[in-house]
């Protein structure tokens, strides 16, 4: 029973996010964005503080426009007629999503700035050298893209159905990760024979349909396989 109240915080929660990518202008933004900076730390060589520095923004920023979202909605549903507080409390709200907005502008300034007078393109040629911070973003992109990709769909729940399965994206793209990275043929064998397992039990639990797994499958590969070929 805990496990499944457990559970059930985690799809509440990532159901709040794909709610709010899927309505949500500026979510949609912010998420681009994110991709884009995420994106962008392939092409240089960032420090361990420069690149905790990066996601502590770009968390900073999805949070704000979580709270902003709930906050309208809360107001909009405990108020059905104008009132000068509640605007001033959604204005409000806006505010603290623009400080935190203008705070991660100022953060990629100082880190990113000086690097844009040339690019260095030697991290890219690290990707196959097992580099953590690499792997470590290639698995975030593939996550927002699975968490947008399902908010577009619009069926299911982030962990119950919905189309891609997102245990198979990340199954998938694990495998795929394992597999540019070692030359051991059993080891890739074993990665996507562990990846396969992960989505058949998705079916056999009647979580999600063949075609939601094997698209979660080949998104996730797919998605893994363009990053390396891209920067590797």
């Amino acid at each position: 029973m805990k496990v499944n109240k457990l559970l059930d915080s985690f799809n509440y929660a990532i159901d709040g996010i794909i709610y709010a990518v899927r309505t949500q202008r500026n979510m949609r933004i912010h998420m681009i964005v994110a991709l884009l900076v995420l994106t962008a730390c392939f092409f240089y060589d960032l420090t361990k503080i420069e690149l905790v520095a990066i996601c502590i923004v770009i968390t900073l920023v999805i949070f704000a426009e979580l709270i902003n979202t709930a906050i309208e909605f809360a107001i909009d549903a405990t108020t059905n007629y104008y009132h000068p507080l509640a605007k001033i409390s959604k204005n409000v709200a806006a505010g603290a999503v623009l400080v935190t907005a203008i705070n991660a502008v100022v953060v990629g300034y100082l880190i990113f700035w000086d690097k844009l007078k040339y690019i260095n393109f030697v991290l890219i040629n690290k990707v196959k050298d097992t580099n953590p911070y690499t792997i470590f973003i290639i698995l975030v992109i593939v996550c927002i893209l699975t968490i947008v990709a399902k908010a577009l769909y619009g069926e299911g729940t982030p962990l119950k159905g919905g189309m891609p399965s997102g245990h198979s994206t990340l199954g998938f793209s694990i495998a795929t990760l394992i597999a540019f990275i070692t030359e051991e043929f059993p080891i890739i064998v074993l990665s996507y024979f562990l990846a396969f397992v992960v989505a058949q039990s998705r079916v056999d639990s009647k979580v999600h349909s063949i075609l939601e797994v094997v698209v979660g499958a080949i998104f996730g590969t797919l998605i893994t396989t363009i990053l390396f070929k891209i920067f590797g």
